[in-house]
This record gives C-alpha cells, sequence and structure tokens, in this order.
C-alpha cells in the first residue's frame, strides 16, 4: 500500500498540481498587493473618498455598512480586471500564436484494397494494381 502511496504522490499531475497551487498562491498576494497598494488609493483619489467601508445607514437602530461592501465589489473588480488584462489575455495571445494554421489537403489516399498511400489522382494502386475508383 505504500508503494501505490508512493507511485500517487510522485505521479506528474499531483506535483504539478501541488506546484500550481503554491505559484497560485504567490500571484494572489502579489495580485491583492497590487490593489490594495496602488489601484484602490488611485480610485481613491479620483473619488475623494479614501475609504468606503465607513459609510452605512441605519434603519431602527440596525446598521447596514454597504460601505464594505463597495469596498469588496471594488477590490473583486480589480482583481479580476488585473488576472484577465495581464495573465488571460497574453496567455491568449501566447497560445493564438503557437497554433499552426488548418491542416494541408491530403495529397494520398488509402488502396482500399491493400490499403498502402496512393496519391489522390491515381487511377490504380502501384502496389497491388487494384482499379481506384
Amino acid at each position: 500500500m505504500l508503494k501505490e502511496f508512493k507511485q500517487f504522490l510522485l505521479r506528474g499531475n499531483v506535483v504539478d498540481l501541488a506546484v500550481g497551487v503554491v505559484i497560485g498562491a504567490a500571484f494572489g498576494t502579489v495580485v491583492s498587493a497590487v490593489v490594495a497598494d496602488l489601484l484602490t488609493p488611485l480610485i481613491a483619489a479620483i473619488a475623494k473618498v479614501p475609504d468606503f467601508s465607513r459609510l452605512f445607514f441605519e434603519i431602527n437602530g440596525s446598521k447596514f455598512m454597504y460601505g464594505h461592501f463597495i469596498n469588496a465589489l471594488i477590490s473583486f473588480i480589480l482583481v479580476a480586471s488585473a488576472v484577465f488584462f495581464f495573465v488571460v489575455k497574453p496567455m491568449n495571445m501566447l497560445v493564438s500564436r503557437s497554433k499552426k494554421g488548418p491542416p494541408a489537403d491530403p495529397t494520398t489516399k488509402k488502396c482500399a484494397e491493400c490499403l498502402s498511400e496512393i496519391p489522390i489522382e491515381a487511377k490504380r494502386c502501384a502496389h497491388c494494381t487494384q482499379a481506384i475508383v
């Protein structure tokens, strides 16, 4: 049983997944720092409100802290846009560049009798002399 567990752990996709999770966590920290330290202050400078978390309204003594929701929504939109424009779009461009054009038209076909490759224009197989329809 230990041998099977060792094989499972050393299988490529488990290691790849672990690396992906670690890299993802580190990237999440970087994106959060960009949003918190650069983009949110920029929006605060434009909107002239440095922090929305203090905004609320009150009904019958209950406080509705809608400002915290606004902060979370802005943070989500900024993180999503940063990921889209700095990760997804460049990766899509790289993938589209690496794709090859459409496949070329076939120049050969298989003989129905002997299954050898023959030119498409051939009327008779060169290997078995079978007439090609």
